[in-house]
């Protein structure tokens, strides 16, 4: 660990490029520092894709990952704990883009990532779409964000609900759906408050307050639930059902569409299922930067493109497994939900009012 913080520093801060010595050098010794480490510790959410990344870089490196799993926010109190004792236990932070803007960035429970990145097929622009590595942090250093895909704006079943009948936003306000909708918790940072926040950004605080205080929608923190719901009907409109994990059920048959696009609202990008970035004071340091060049190489990004369904920014990645929906189309201005600025101004002046105004007596 003394190694890999002495060379980085010296990279970051003496040097232009990578280093005087080949990334090959580089690479080769701290491959062999992360090895005697001999595991790297990952926050992310608890997706079953997770599990083909920790065997592939187990047999690739002969390192062990250890999977973090749960909500951000649970996460990252968790890690605020640890370091009020004086702990550290997570070296790469996977995760939504609002904590890494609200919460890991401005308090500092990240390091620069862009050094330890060496791998050619990495740093090359030209593996990229944008032509660059995609850092999304105002310093383009600490946060890379590898994937943007074209977002479901809701879920429906479609044995209570016709198509037809969701046609614009404004339809969800049909008094026949009060106490029809579910939600992720709309008030604590995650998938229900962001799915807010794009609707008031768009269509304002009247609209936010009839769906989700006028129609009565049921809220829960534990995805599982509101899947169940969706399937069983007892809540046909689902606005925070993921497709991954509505995959099983749709293999199994039961009546759910994904909608796209409605009338009254631009769609949107959103750049799940997660960003990365290096925890700071990493107990595996070394291990930390093999797998955050590995997990953005073109392995990585593909095998967990193509477990959670999601559309990579890399261009030398095979998209023909993936739903042509959810592939960004060229020249479409879609609202970019993963947005940096967005996510520090607008976001925020939508998350201040809606956690108020949401929030349930």
């Amino acid at each position: 660990m003394i190694f890999f913080v002495e060379l980085m520093l010296l990279v970051s801060f003496a040097l232009p490029v990578w280093g005087q010595e080949s990334w090959e050098k580089q690479w080769n010794q701290i491959l062999e520092a992360a090895k005697k480490e001999g595991s790297v510790s990952v926050a992310t959410s608890p997706d079953e894709v997770m599990r083909e990344i920790a065997a592939k870089f187990k047999a690739r490196f002969g390192i062990a990952v250890e999977h973090l799993a749960g909500r951000s926010t649970e996460t990252i109190a968790r890690v605020r704990r640890e370091r009020a004792a004086g702990i550290s236990s997570v070296d790469i932070f996977m995760s939504g883009i609002e904590n890494m803007v609200w919460e890991l960035y401005p308090e500092k429970f990240i390091d620069p990532l862009k050094p330890l990145l060496l791998l050619p097929e990495v740093t090359d622009g030209s593996k990229w779409k944008k032509r660059k590595v995609p850092f999304v942090d105002p310093e383009e250093r600490f946060v890379v964000q590898p994937f943007s895909s074209v977002s479901e704006i809701l879920f429906i079943n479609t044995e209570s609900v016709k198509r037809e009948e969701v046609r614009s936003a404004r339809d969800l306000l049909n008094p026949k759906w009060r106490g029809k909708i579910s939600t992720d918790d709309p008030t604590v940072t995650g998938s229900g408050l962001t799915r807010a926040s794009i609707f008031y950004s768009q269509l304002g605080e009247d609209f936010v307050k009839k769906l989700y205080l006028d129609q009565n929608p049921a809220r829960s923190r534990d995805r599982r639930q509101y899947i169940d719901w969706l399937a069983r009907g007892t809540y046909p409109i689902c606005l925070s059902c993921r497709e991954y994990d509505m995959r099983a059920l749709l293999k199994e048959g039961f009546p759910l569409l994904e909608i796209f696009e409605l009338s009254d609202i631009r769609t949107w990008v959103a750049p799940g299922p997660w960003s990365i970035a290096l925890a700071n004071k990493a107990p595996h340091a070394n291990a930390a930067a093999v797998f955050a060049n590995w997990m953005l190489s073109k392995e990585g990004l593909e095998i967990y493109s193509r477990g959670a369904g999601s559309v990579t920014v890399r261009n030398d990645i095979d998209e023909s497994f993936l739903r042509r929906e959810i592939i960004p189309r060229p020249g479409v201005n879609y609202f970019d939900t993963g947005d940096w600025k967005w996510t520090a101004t607008g976001r925020v002046e939508a998350k201040d009012r809606l956690t108020k105004l949401l929030k349930v007596p």
